[in-house]
């Protein structure tokens, strides 16, 4: 049974990612989209793709599908960052939207993003709705309705288009290129090999910004590592910020929805550090309010942030989903979680690297200084906060509620030398220390995989959290 998880379903590119399966997949979407629909006009349906193996061609056979079930389909010209087009699924008021990728997984990988009218990722519920049409085929022995390419092209049911011009456009509201211009800022941006390619240097293009694209040629198989924004996939973009004398680097994803970057010395600012000078700036410099969330998982740095301009902070369990729901139905300023999702009012519910990425340029320009001082300035205001994860594999898969319930039995009184203040079980179990430290271990419900992630004041505590709780963790699943 294919099964959809917080943000669509990924699989193993010709073991269950197949055309089979993708027509399946397809069909119980039309289905699902032919039901909810109310209007006289036919529904529309957005389908872009990433630069992966056979992602052009899974994209087709989508709207194949969807076609042959009366439904209009737009499909993108060529691969396209998924905000473009989670943004046209809004800007064109779609019914859903279909992006092909698997965003930041390894190259064999594929997915099937699905997103809802109003420009995010589907809820829970609608991709179960999904899934139970999946199930009524199955029921019923009954395959998808197909309709041939370019009959449906004849008959106006697929529509070819380029969704990057009211995409850029609708970024430069949200963004002062002209404040980007003054800086004059000498720019290296890293596609990764994926769909962000040749985005920065097409919305920057009228400014004063010099600018370097690297890893932005079609390349399906991402050179062999995994198009993730952190540091261990980041040397070609550091060798090449020191190689052009660079002020920045910036970096998404396989399908431009995180951010990375890279300051002038050759350091990596994680996402922590971009959510957290983000909303200094909105709020300091642009003069903006409003709610603010984060992940369990995300810095102590947005907590200062939000203490200190007296906003309202929302926490919620890791995922993009969360987030996305609290934009939807509150005065939300900005929202992020630490894997590099970050999105803010104005724009759509979604994760957006390059969203992110102007920005930062916009950051630095106003502030007319490099982007090491920038993040030493909010460290010394907000911090000092040193960050990191790492992934302890088990022998055993064992409930997630289980290990948690043991974690919290089996607690200690301090770890690392400093007193456990509270104990958080939104998503996982979180210590938060006396000191404003904390470590959070996280169970994942379908692998046997412990995600231990920690931030303390120095590098050494991170450590010392981090084989603190890879300890804790395996006493209580041996």
């Amino acid at each position: 049974m294919i099964r959809f998880g917080t943000d669509g379903w990924r699989a193993v590119i010709a073991d269950t990612f197949t055309f089979a399966n993708l027509r399946q997949v397809s069909q119980a979407v039309a289905d699902y989209v032919n039901k909810a629909h109310t209007g006289s006009e036919p529904p529309q349906v957005i389908v872009g793709y990433d630069t992966r193996f056979l992602s052009d061609r899974f994209a087709m056979e989508t709207a194949r599908v969807l076609a042959g079930n009366d439904i209009v389909t737009w499909l993108t010209r060529t691969d396209t960052p998924t905000p473009a087009v989670s943004y046209n699924v809004k800007h064109l008021n779609a019914n859903a939207g279909v992006v092909i990728t698997a965003s930041h997984n390894p190259p064999r990988y594929n997915g099937f993003k699905l997103k809802a009218a109003y420009g995010g990722s589907a809820t829970a519920e609608q991709c179960q709705l999904v899934e139970e049409e999946m199930i009524e085929m199955e029921r019923q022995a009954r395959g998808p309705n197909i309709m041939d390419y370019q009959h449906a092209l004849d008959a106006g049911l697929i529509r070819r288009f380029d969704p990057s011009w009211s995409y850029y456009q609708h970024l430069a509201t949200l963004v002062d290129l002209d404040k980007v211009s003054e800086g004059e800022l000498k720019i290296v941006v890293d596609a990764m090999w994926g769909a962000g390619r040749g985005a920065f240097p097409s919305i920057l293009a009228r400014t004063r910004s010099r600018i370097t694209e690297i890893r932005g040629a079609l390349n399906p198989g991402f050179g062999g590592i995994h198009p993730e924004p952190i540091m261990r996939h980041l040397n070609e973009l550091v060798a090449a910020v020191q190689r052009e004398q660079a002020d920045v680097g910036l970096a998404t994803d396989g399908d431009a929805d995180r951010i990375g970057a890279i300051d002038a010395h050759g350091n990596f600012v994680d996402p922590h550090h971009v959510l957290a000078l983000a909303l200094r700036y909105l709020v300091e410099v642009k003069k903006q309010r409003g709610d603010v969330v984060k992940t369990i998982s995300t810095t102590m740095m947005v907590d200062a942030l939000a203490n200190k301009h007296d906003l309202k902070l929302h926490v919620t369990p890791v995922g993009f989903n969360h987030i996305a729901d609290l934009m939807m139905h509150g005065d939300v300023l900005i929202g992020g979680e630490e894997s590099g999702g970050i999105s803010m009012r104005g724009h759509i519910p979604e994760g957006d690297g390059i969203l992110m990425g102007l920005l930062i340029l916009e950051i630095m320009a106003h502030y007319r200084a490099p982007l090491h001082e920038i993040v030493a300035d909010l460290q010394a205001h907000c911090g000092p906060a040193h960050y990191a994860r790492i992934d302890v594999h088990l022998e055993h898969q064992r409930p997630k509620k289980l290990i948690v319930s043991l974690l919290e039995e089996h607690a200690p009184e301090a770890l690392a030398g400093e007193r456990i203040a509270r104990i958080d079980k939104l998503d996982g179990i979180k210590f938060a220390l006396s000191d404003g430290s904390w470590l959070l271990i996280r169970p994942s419900g379908t692998e046997p995989v412990l995600r231990i992630y920690a931030e303390a004041r120095s590098p050494e505590m991170v450590k010392a959290l981090l084989d603190a709780g890879s300890d804790m963790g395996r006493r209580v699943t041996e």
